[in-house]
């Protein structure tokens, strides 16, 4: 089994943030593979499925971001997981809008749900960075992040949405570098 965590902040106030591309990643995963219904668990929403031969577990704490890894922490202790079975989709300020890059470990770079992620588990887990862009002051930062994705930005966002979900089954995989590739294939 495997844990794919969605960060985001809960509440439809934040529901179409910048910070919150992982709860839409996620979203789209179990729509297009047909999960089982969102349910409360793990102090989030957790639903079940299976892509291809994998059993995927897909969380969308429901802590705030500043608090996502107590949520994590309780889901890999319950199912007796360890690190290297967790992937978080999260917004990367350091990449360009709608690109998508794939690592395992590195630092927080300021990101609060990473931050208390690595607090609770450690740094060593794959995370999906979604870009959302710079917005070139330091002093923009939080309005950026924070704020809505504009009008002229929602297709785009959904084909971003459409190619990750429809590239998951590599993600389950584990083939990572194809699944970068065959997702920017998709967004040429």
């Amino acid at each position: 089994m495997q844990l794919w965590v969605g960060l985001g902040n809960p509440g439809a106030q934040y529901a179409l943030h910048r910070h919150n591309v992982g709860f839409m990643a996620v979203d789209a995963i179990a729509e297009v593979h047909g999960f089982e219904p969102w349910r409360k668990q793990f102090q989030g929403w957790s639903a079940l499925g299976r892509i291809g031969s994998y059993r995927i577990l897909l969380l969308k704490p429901a802590t705030f971001m500043n608090d996502s890894g107590r949520a994590v922490a309780e889901a890999l202790r319950f199912y007796k997981l360890d690190l290297s079975a967790l992937t978080v989709f999260h917004d990367e300020l350091d990449l360009q809008p709608n690109k998508v890059k794939l690592k395992v470990g590195g630092g927080a770079a300021g990101h609060n749900g990473l931050r208390s992620i690595d607090q609770h588990l450690g740094p060593d887990y794959r995370r999906v960075r979604i870009g959302i862009g710079h917005p070139g002051h330091k002093d923009r930062v939080t309005g950026h992040v924070l704020g809505n994705y504009a009008k002229a930005e929602m297709d785009p966002l959904a084909d971003l949405l459409g190619a990750i979900a429809a590239e998951a089954p590599l993600l389950a995989a584990r083939d990572d570098v194809r699944f970068m590739n065959e997702v920017a294939l998709r967004l040429q």
